[in-house]
This record gives structure tokens, sequence and C-alpha cells, in this order.
């Protein structure tokens, strides 16, 4: 192989380990963004059975010209349930969480994704999941 061929090919080439352990670091923590567009605010509508209006005054904010989840004043999402540990809209969750931790951010290199283990526990571990998985999820969102 030679060096341009291997410079073209991303470090991931041959696919990573993922399993989510629903252990809910990814909802909670430090205040950050989850980027939601017209139509995840009218899933998410439709899944709670109130109007989007609603959704939109009482679950989003407006941040740097987007429109974004909000969070508790801890950091968890409006939609994070911290008894269950999970997420309340999961079947309509947006497009940021559906791909974690597949984001470009944590794909730049190696010591990015490994970076997420302390974090994540399913970050390279479990399931494995093929470059080709790999590169839709990370084209459906640029983080």
């Amino acid at each position: 192989m030679s060096d341009q061929n291997s410079e073209q090919e991303p470090w991931y080439r041959d696919g990573l380990n993922f399993t989510c352990t629903q252990c809910g670091n990814c909802c909670t923590g430090a205040p950050g963004v989850v980027w939601v567009d017209d139509a995840e605010i009218k899933a998410i509508a439709d899944l709670t059975g109130k109007s989007t209006g609603e959704i939109m005054l009482m679950h989003t904010r407006l941040y740097a010209g987007r429109r974004t989840l909000t969070e508790y004043a801890n950091g968890d999402c409006t939609f994070f349930d911290p008894e269950k540990r999970g997420c309340t809209i999961y079947e309509a969750r947006p497009v940021q969480c559906r791909t974690w931790p597949f984001w470009n951010s944590n794909l730049k290199d190696k010591a990015s994704w490994d970076s997420l283990s302390p974090d994540c526990p399913g970050a390279g571990k479990g399931a494995f999941v093929s470059f080709e998985e790999i590169q839709k999820r990370s084209e459906q969102i640029d983080l």
C-alpha cells in the first residue's frame, strides 16, 4: 500500500466496535447543543402528543442562529429521565443523537475516538460497525 493511498483512507477503514450501553452519559453532563430542525421538532411533537409550538417554546432555544434542545441547569437534556436514565423521546430523537458517537469530530483520529471511552462505555466495545455504516452515520450531520 502506498503512502498516498493510506492518506486517503480513514484510520477506521476496518470498522469500529460500538454498542450503546444506555448509560445516559451522552444526554447529561456539561452543557452543549443538540441541533434540531423543523421535521425533528414535529416528530417529537407527534410522539409526545404536544403541538410543535409547545415543543419549540418549552424544549428548544435559539443558539448561534439555529435551534437546539434545551437542558436543565445541571446539563441534562430536557428529554432525559434521570430516574430511568433514558430518553423520553427515544423513537423521535434527533439525528445528532441517532448518529452518536459517529460524528466527524469523534472520527477525526484514533485519539479522538479513544478519548470517548471514559464517558462512553460503549465506544470501542460491543458490536462491530462496518466502515460503510460509520460513513453513512457520519455523513448525516457534521459535528
